[in-house]
Protein backbone atom coordinates (compact mmCIF):
# COMPACT_ATOMS: atom_id res chain seq x y z
CA UNK A 1 0.00 0.00 0.00
CA UNK A 2 1.30 3.27 -1.06
CA UNK A 3 1.15 6.31 1.27
CA UNK A 4 -1.76 8.12 -1.37
CA UNK A 5 -4.10 5.42 -0.92
CA UNK A 6 -5.47 6.64 2.42
CA UNK A 7 -5.75 10.12 0.82
CA UNK A 8 -8.02 8.98 -1.84
CA UNK A 9 -10.84 8.02 0.41
CA UNK A 10 -11.08 11.58 1.76
CA UNK A 11 -11.00 13.13 -2.01
CA UNK A 12 -13.98 10.38 -2.56
CA UNK A 13 -15.89 11.53 0.32
CA UNK A 14 -15.43 15.21 -0.30
CA UNK A 15 -16.71 14.09 -4.12
CA UNK A 16 -19.58 12.75 -2.88
CA UNK A 17 -20.29 15.29 -0.37
CA UNK A 18 -20.05 17.67 -3.93
CA UNK A 19 -22.25 15.27 -5.76
CA UNK A 20 -25.11 15.39 -2.96
CA UNK A 21 -24.59 19.39 -2.64
CA UNK A 22 -25.08 19.70 -6.53
CA UNK A 23 -28.11 17.59 -6.40
CA UNK A 24 -29.31 19.02 -3.68
CA UNK A 25 -28.98 22.63 -5.18
CA UNK A 26 -30.52 20.98 -8.20
CA UNK A 27 -33.47 20.33 -6.69
CA UNK A 28 -34.46 23.10 -4.60
CA UNK A 29 -34.10 25.37 -7.66
CA UNK A 30 -36.33 22.74 -9.75
CA UNK A 31 -39.15 22.52 -7.00
CA UNK A 32 -38.78 26.39 -6.50
CA UNK A 33 -40.96 26.65 -9.59
CA UNK A 34 -44.73 25.75 -9.00
CA UNK A 35 -45.66 24.63 -12.37
CA UNK A 36 -42.11 22.02 -12.74
CA UNK A 37 -43.49 18.83 -13.08
CA UNK A 38 -39.58 17.70 -12.47
CA UNK A 39 -38.35 13.62 -12.71
CA UNK A 40 -35.62 12.26 -10.95
CA UNK A 41 -33.51 12.08 -14.32
CA UNK A 42 -34.40 15.85 -14.91
CA UNK A 43 -32.75 16.27 -11.25
CA UNK A 44 -29.80 14.49 -12.31
CA UNK A 45 -29.40 16.42 -15.59
CA UNK A 46 -29.45 20.03 -13.75
CA UNK A 47 -26.80 18.83 -11.52
CA UNK A 48 -24.85 17.48 -14.18
CA UNK A 49 -24.41 14.07 -12.58
CA UNK A 50 -25.20 10.67 -13.75
CA UNK A 51 -28.40 9.00 -12.67
CA UNK A 52 -26.99 6.28 -10.78
CA UNK A 53 -25.25 8.84 -8.71
CA UNK A 54 -28.51 10.48 -7.64
CA UNK A 55 -29.72 6.73 -6.92
CA UNK A 56 -26.71 6.31 -4.75
CA UNK A 57 -27.58 9.57 -2.70
CA UNK A 58 -31.20 9.49 -2.68
CA UNK A 59 -33.10 5.63 -3.33
CA UNK A 60 -36.35 7.48 -4.20
CA UNK A 61 -37.75 10.38 -4.54
CA UNK A 62 -39.26 10.40 -0.86
CA UNK A 63 -35.89 10.38 0.47
CA UNK A 64 -34.75 13.38 -2.02
CA UNK A 65 -37.73 15.74 -0.74
CA UNK A 66 -37.43 14.79 3.33
CA UNK A 67 -33.47 15.85 2.60
CA UNK A 68 -34.71 18.89 0.90
CA UNK A 69 -37.28 19.72 3.72
CA UNK A 70 -34.62 18.91 6.47
CA UNK A 71 -32.45 21.52 4.68
CA UNK A 72 -35.24 24.18 4.31
CA UNK A 73 -36.17 23.31 8.57
CA UNK A 74 -32.34 23.60 9.66
CA UNK A 75 -32.28 27.29 7.56
CA UNK A 76 -35.01 28.56 9.60
CA UNK A 77 -34.28 27.73 12.36
CA UNK A 78 -30.51 28.84 12.29
CA UNK A 79 -32.07 32.47 11.02
CA UNK A 80 -33.90 32.27 14.58
CA UNK A 81 -30.59 32.55 15.95
CA UNK A 82 -28.88 35.03 14.11
CA UNK A 83 -31.46 37.55 13.89
CA UNK A 84 -30.97 41.07 13.63
CA UNK A 85 -32.52 43.85 15.81
CA UNK A 86 -32.38 46.33 18.44
CA UNK A 87 -35.13 45.17 20.48
CA UNK A 88 -35.87 41.67 21.39
CA UNK A 89 -39.61 42.47 19.32
CA UNK A 90 -37.86 43.53 16.51
CA UNK A 91 -35.69 40.40 16.54
CA UNK A 92 -39.01 38.10 16.47
CA UNK A 93 -40.58 40.21 13.99
CA UNK A 94 -37.56 39.86 11.67
CA UNK A 95 -37.49 36.10 11.75
CA UNK A 96 -41.53 35.57 11.54
CA UNK A 97 -41.12 37.55 8.41
CA UNK A 98 -38.43 34.73 7.51
CA UNK A 99 -40.60 32.43 8.22
CA UNK A 100 -43.74 33.50 6.75
CA UNK A 101 -41.56 33.49 3.41
CA UNK A 102 -39.93 30.27 4.10
CA UNK A 103 -43.43 29.42 4.38
CA UNK A 104 -44.85 30.59 1.22
CA UNK A 105 -41.75 29.26 -0.93
CA UNK A 106 -42.32 25.59 0.78
CA UNK A 107 -45.43 24.94 -0.76
CA UNK A 108 -44.56 22.99 -3.56
CA UNK A 109 -42.06 20.96 -2.02
CA UNK A 110 -44.38 20.31 0.72
CA UNK A 111 -47.31 19.49 -1.65
CA UNK A 112 -44.67 17.35 -3.35
CA UNK A 113 -43.65 15.41 -0.20
CA UNK A 114 -47.15 15.00 0.80
CA UNK A 115 -47.69 12.60 -2.76
CA UNK A 116 -45.23 10.64 -0.98
CA UNK A 117 -45.80 11.24 3.07
CA UNK A 118 -48.84 11.26 5.18
CA UNK A 119 -50.00 14.03 6.63
CA UNK A 120 -49.02 12.87 10.08
CA UNK A 121 -45.46 12.07 9.22
CA UNK A 122 -42.73 12.07 11.56
CA UNK A 123 -40.92 13.94 9.17
CA UNK A 124 -43.34 16.86 9.07
CA UNK A 125 -44.01 16.83 13.48
CA UNK A 126 -40.14 16.64 13.91
CA UNK A 127 -39.86 19.32 11.61
CA UNK A 128 -42.44 21.79 13.33
CA UNK A 129 -40.98 20.70 16.85
CA UNK A 130 -37.58 22.03 15.83
CA UNK A 131 -38.90 25.43 14.50
CA UNK A 132 -41.44 25.82 17.38
CA UNK A 133 -37.88 24.99 19.91
CA UNK A 134 -36.05 27.86 17.18
CA UNK A 135 -39.40 29.99 17.98
CA UNK A 136 -39.07 29.74 21.61
CA UNK A 137 -36.46 31.64 22.72
CA UNK A 138 -37.30 34.57 20.67
CA UNK A 139 -40.96 34.78 21.81
CA UNK A 140 -39.73 34.50 25.55
CA UNK A 141 -37.19 37.14 25.61
CA UNK A 142 -39.93 39.57 23.50
CA UNK A 143 -42.36 38.37 26.51
CA UNK A 144 -39.94 39.09 29.16
CA UNK A 145 -38.86 42.71 27.53
CA UNK A 146 -42.49 43.47 27.78
CA UNK A 147 -43.13 43.71 23.87
CA UNK A 148 -44.97 40.64 23.26
CA UNK A 149 -48.15 40.50 24.33
CA UNK A 150 -48.74 36.98 26.86
CA UNK A 151 -51.37 35.37 25.92
CA UNK A 152 -49.41 33.18 22.76
CA UNK A 153 -47.53 30.33 22.30
CA UNK A 154 -45.06 30.32 20.13
CA UNK A 155 -46.98 27.39 18.23
CA UNK A 156 -49.79 30.08 18.28
CA UNK A 157 -47.76 32.59 16.79
CA UNK A 158 -46.26 30.39 14.13
CA UNK A 159 -49.78 28.96 13.10
CA UNK A 160 -51.13 32.52 12.56
CA UNK A 161 -47.97 33.72 10.38
CA UNK A 162 -48.36 30.14 8.80
CA UNK A 163 -52.41 30.58 8.31
CA UNK A 164 -51.72 33.87 6.29
CA UNK A 165 -49.00 32.85 4.09
CA UNK A 166 -51.97 30.04 2.89
CA UNK A 167 -54.08 33.11 1.99
CA UNK A 168 -54.68 32.70 -2.08
CA UNK A 169 -53.50 35.96 -3.87
CA UNK A 170 -50.01 37.67 -4.80
CA UNK A 171 -47.87 38.48 -1.83
CA UNK A 172 -48.50 42.08 -2.07
CA UNK A 173 -52.46 41.19 -1.18
CA UNK A 174 -50.96 39.07 1.84
CA UNK A 175 -48.59 41.91 3.00
CA UNK A 176 -50.77 44.35 4.79
CA UNK A 177 -52.12 41.00 6.51
CA UNK A 178 -48.70 40.01 7.69
CA UNK A 179 -48.01 43.49 9.61
CA UNK A 180 -51.06 43.77 11.05
CA UNK A 181 -51.10 40.05 12.23
CA UNK A 182 -47.20 41.16 13.40
CA UNK A 183 -48.46 44.69 15.11
CA UNK A 184 -51.58 42.65 16.54
CA UNK A 185 -48.45 40.79 18.67
CA UNK A 186 -47.34 43.97 21.13
CA UNK A 187 -49.69 43.86 24.40
CA UNK A 188 -52.94 45.47 24.52
CA UNK A 189 -52.57 49.57 25.96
Amino acid sequence: MSQQEPAAEPARRRDAQRNRDKILTAAHAAFADPDADVSMIEIARRAGIGSATLYRNFADRRSLLEALYAEEITAICQAAATCAGATAIARLEAWLRRFYDYFTHKRVLASELLEHTASDSPVFSAGFERIVAAADPLVNAARESGELRDDLASEQILALIGSIANISGDPAYRKPILNAALDALHPRS
